[in-house]
């Protein structure tokens, strides 16, 4: 495991490097500031010259307090709303508020679920904006669903599902286009531990058999800690990037050493941070 930040001043003297070829990030996030403007009042900034990548293949957590601009970021990514300066680019590809949807799932904090609709139309809205013949839509839908589990549930009706179901369902709805990239914003932060933690191994599994990036919102050090091997520490608002965390190996086992480690030295990285905010109150 190694921590680095992103914050220090340039020397201005020159280094000659040797030239090394590096895989181009799934995601990168270069000098990303964003404001929110508001009727009579002072603009909200929210994020302040924010950089990092997603290596392609690895799970990324941002961790952070709540208002640290974690969900803007995502939304950033998947082309919702614009940065005011800086770059985001999408597989080495430069985005400018149109992103390809067939390469980046998103999976809410919300699970989403239109109400009059069952399991696996749910999941086939996701296929809906193209040209696939609806007999695809729904065989791709029901291998999501196999995939997650529920197959036995293609047919229930959302208040029909627990809330565990409805994350699954969720999630089936958000791999069912096979994207590159997966965004998630806290989609298990309303889940009770047993079921939480479930979904952690299930999420792995999708990681490992599907080779696609993730990159997750969470405030649950515990959670950053289980899932990720990159964990990306966000100053209180504006969210700048303080710490950098790349963990040599997922710590599936939050009971191990290693990982209690880990978890005691970002919760001392928080803290800090809190104690830096409150001093400069």
């Amino acid at each position: 495991m190694s921590i680095h930040s992103t914050t220090g001043s340039q020397s201005g003297e020159t280094v000659r490097k040797a030239t090394v070829l590096t895989p181009t990030p799934a995601l990168s996030f270069a000098h990303v500031c964003k404001h929110f403007q508001r009727d009579g009042q002072p603009s909200l900034e929210v994020l302040r010259d924010v950089g990092f990548d997603v290596p392609d293949g690895k799970i990324v957590a941002i961790l952070g307090a709540s208002g640290s601009g974690k969900s803007t970021l995502l939304n950033i990514a998947a082309g919702l709303i614009l940065p005011d300066r800086g770059q985001v680019s999408v597989m080495g590809q430069p985005t400018s508020g149109h992103v390809d949807w067939s390469c980046v799932g998103y999976m809410f904090q919300d699970d989403r679920l239109l109400p009059w609709r069952v399991s696996v139309s749910n999941v086939a809205l996701a296929l809906e904006a193209g040209s696939m013949r609806k007999q695809e839509r729904l065989r791709r839908a029901n291998d999501a669903l196999q995939f997650v589990g529920l197959s036995e549930f293609a047919q229930a009706y959302p208040h029909q599902l627990s809330g565990g179901m409805r994350s699954r369902t969720a999630l089936a709805r958000s791999i069912v286009t096979e994207p590159n990239i997966l965004l998630m914003d806290e989609p298990f932060s309303r889940l009770d531990a047993q079921t939480r933690s479930a979904l952690h191994r299930e999420l792995l599994q999708i990681h490992t058999s599907r080779k696609m990036s993730i990159l997750f919102v969470t405030h649950d050090v515990e959670e950053a800690v289980t899932l990720a091997s990159r964990i990306v520490v966000l100053s209180p608002r504006p969210g700048h990037v303080k710490r950098i965390v790349d963990v040599d190996e997922v710590q599936t086992d939050i009971e191990s050493p290693q990982a209690r480690s880990l978890v005691i030295e970002l919760r001392n990285i928080i803290a800090g941070l809190a104690e830096d905010e409150d001093a400069h109150a």
